[in-house]
């Protein structure tokens, strides 16, 4: 087979492809499409794991007394005088993975999770 041959024939076989660029151009949006949603739904499972394990933080070191430096502890007014109650707020921050590289800086917002914990601190008294 010569090469002029070999060359015709690969024409013939590339003309009989016309889907090729028809499934480029919905295959490449539907795979970012299911990376965003994919990243959405990581996203939303850290942020509910970190406030589970925020509000057990917040819980465990209200009941013990022990606060660090990143808690904040809010000291509430109360009717009684024989009560006095503190509110125990702590916080934990949470970087997200990000699967579609820049997606977080289009939107303009930062690929870190946030969330508080809050308990009322016991009386140790």
């Amino acid at each position: 087979m010569s090469t002029r041959a070999f060359h015709q024939n690969l024409l013939r076989k590339a003309r009989q492809e016309s889907g090729n660029v028809e499934s480029s151009l919905v295959l490449i949006p539907l795979v970012f499409l299911f990376l965003i949603s994919i990243e959405l739904i990581v996203a939303t499972n850290l942020r509910n794991s970190d406030f589970a394990l925020a509000q057990s933080d917040a819980s465990s070191r209200a009941i013990s007394g022990v606060v660090t430096s990143s808690d904040r502890v809010i000291e509430l007014s109360s009717p009684d005088s024989f009560t006095h109650m503190k509110l125990l707020i702590t916080r934990r921050k949470h970087s997200l993975p990000q699967l579609v590289p820049g997606l977080v800086a289009l939107l303009g917002g930062n690929a870190v999770v946030e969330v508080n914990g809050a308990a009322v601190m016991e009386n140790l008294n």
